[in-house]
């Protein structure tokens, strides 16, 4: 459908896109319902043209800088600003977008958005994670970078026009923390499009001859338990004699060089596999072959407020699945999960156990998720939230409303 309607820029900093899901199926959900999309974001492995549009989406790349530590990580975001704000201008001197949709983190694109308001362009506020744990969760202290993120998560909550969020839990943070009124603030769950993915045959090839395959899907950073995982592998391995399972770890991050040496120190390497960042066929070739999922996010500050995106993707393809047990993430998995003592690797590696032995409990965990999936857990419930959130930036006068009805 060609875009008869309000031009939109879209700004992100720590992936690029189509690779961010989340981010991707809203580009594409907004585009669906008329609006003329762009999107401004890092270049990444396998995404590295600077123009392209694609699904008549303009996206627009710049390269990025990946830092660590207190300066490394002033560094990267200063150049991401300065590159953002360059790309918003062009974007905005080519299409004279009328909304700024900024996504976190870091929390830096409301100063963007407090530019653009001067052309009277209205900012929304997509709160992927509450940036201030997010920091408690990288620098294990709250000191002066935790206290300007703070500030940052305050005053875009303040700038904006209208606020997203992942979860309840989120809403309760952006209610109290960022005093966000009710009526501007929207739950957009970071669910599946289940068009995305599709139940198919698995390809049995992947599991290099073992009899089953666990496997881990998403970013491998401090906050995200890879290292958690390994160590729950370590003692199947070692301490349970599991030798029939391959582990697939599938993604990228900063860790990634970490882990891969921890499991060469550990002697783990005939059993698990690092695949890097994965997308469309090979990657439903991965979830449609695995026999067990995890996400071993441990309990923090930061994770128990976290709806993880995984565990959505998982249920979408029937996989039972073990996590720690956190707040958002057993409201997410309900009864498709075992659960694990929080950030107990040994105990985390039982309940993997259980899963493989008991063919049972896996069909039955797996059928429990697909069907939350194919419930109100699934993209076509949460994109209307999503649409709701823009109508409300036209009011009173409801134009895009009615341009919506039309489209």
């Amino acid at each position: 459908m060609p875009a008869t309607g309000p031009s939109v820029l879209i700004v992100l900093e720590n992936l690029s896109v189509p690779g961010d899901r989340r981010v991707w199926q809203e580009a594409r959900a907004l585009t669906e319902a008329g609006y003329a999309v762009s999107v401004v974001c890092p270049k990444s492995r396998g995404f590295e043209n600077s123009h392209e549009r694609l699904e008549g989406i303009e996206v627009y790349r710049y390269r990025a800088l990946e830092g660590s530590g207190v300066l490394g990580y002033l560094v990267e975001y200063s150049w991401a600003f300065v590159n953002q704000f360059c790309l918003a201008v062009r974007v905005f001197l080519k299409t004279g977008f009328c909304v700024l949709h900024g996504c976190n983190p870091p929390d830096t694109i409301f100063l963007i958005g407090l530019f653009f308001r001067i052309f009277r362009v209205r900012f929304i506020f997509d709160q992927h994670d509450p940036a201030p744990e997010l920091c408690v969760s990288k620098f294990r202290r709250r000191g002066v970078f935790f206290r300007m993120s703070l500030w940052a998560e305050y005053l875009s909550f303040r700038s904006a026009s209208a606020t997203l969020v992942t979860n309840d839990t989120a809403k309760e943070v952006a209610l109290t923390r960022g005093h966000v009124p009710r009526e501007r603030l929207f739950v957009v769950r970071g669910c599946p499009d289940l068009k995305d993915f599709q139940l198919h045959e698995p390809v049995t090839e992947l599991k290099e001859e073992r009899k089953n395959l666990v496997v881990y899907l998403g970013l491998m950073g401090p906050q995200d338990g890879v290292d958690l995982l390994i160590d729950s592998i370590d003692y199947l391995v070692k301490t349970k004699g599991r030798s029939d399972t391959l582990f697939v770890l599938i993604g990228f991050g900063p860790e990634l060089a970490r882990l891969q040496a921890m499991v060469v120190s550990r002697d783990l390497e005939h059993c698990v596999r690092f695949t890097g960042a994965l997308y469309g066929k090979r990657l439903r070739d991965y979830l449609a072959t695995a026999d067990v999922a995890v996400s071993p996010d441990p309990s923090n500050g930061l994770n128990d407020r976290l709806t993880m995106m995984k565990i959505f993707e998982y249920m979408a393809c029937g996989l039972p699945m073990v996590l720690f047990d956190l707040k958002e993430g057993r409201l997410s998995a309900g009864d498709g999960a075992l659960y694990a003592r929080p950030n107990d690797t040994a105990d985390f590696g039982e309940q993997i156990t259980l899963l493989l032995d008991c063919q049972e409990l896996r069909l039955r965990l797996g059928a429990i998720g697909r069907g939350r999936a194919c419930g109100e857990l699934n993209w076509e419930w949460q994109k209307q939230s999503l649409l709701k959130a823009y109508d409300t930036l036209f009011q009173p006068a409801g134009d895009v409303s009615a341009f919506r009805r039309s489209a």
